[in-house]
């Protein structure tokens, strides 16, 4: 069994039980996937570039990345269905608690300056989302093979359609929430 699912099995069931005041462990919240999504803007007319972002993306997660198509054409974007928009990729069981670890006790402490991540990124249905400026703070990353620095958005669904649940498992797994609001 790996760190944080360990974590979450052996220590935060335990404290959310009590906490949470819930009796029944399946009611208890727990993760069900993490979310990588990049939107490529720009650099979507450019097929180079859009393999690159996905062969980032896949070294970040330790999953292939697919390059998303565009499902209908939008003029104002120069858009036209079937186009490459960006890149995503869905973590589920082992590879989510090895991403979401790596985020907190590697990826995340690296940021300059970092004071935490917002509190405000969840959406009112238990689900938590943020961006990252870019993907250089991740140790797969070789700084020689980028060819154009990118973000990315990071959700991650709960089982809890509350927020305040969703809040105290994310905090209980190591989430470094900012201070304050």
């Amino acid at each position: 069994m790996f760190g944080l699912k360990k974590i979450y099995k052996e220590e935060v069931k335990a404290k959310l039980s009590q906490e949470l005041g819930i009796k029944n462990p399946m009611l208890l919240p727990k993760l069900e996937k993490i979310v990588i999504s990049v939107g490529a803007g720009d650099h979507a007319k450019d097929t180079k570039i859009m393999q690159n972002i996905a062969d980032t993306i896949s070294l970040i997660a330790g999953q292939k990345a697919i390059i998303t198509l565009a499902k209908k054409s939008v003029a104002g974007f120069k858009m036209r269905e079937g186009m490459p928009m960006g890149v995503k990729v869905t973590l589920r069981g082992n590879q989510m608690y090895n991403f979401l670890e790596k985020l907190i006790v590697i990826s995340l402490p690296r940021v300059k300056d970092f004071r935490g991540v917002s509190r405000s990124g969840f959406d009112g249905r238990g689900n938590y989302s943020f961006g990252l400026n870019e993907q250089l703070m991740f140790p797969e990353v070789v700084y020689d093979d980028i060819m154009v620095t990118h973000g990315m958005n990071i959700t991650i669904v709960t089982s809890t359609n509350n927020d305040k649940e969703a809040f105290k498992l994310l905090e209980l797994l190591g989430m470094p929430f900012a201070k304050g609001k």
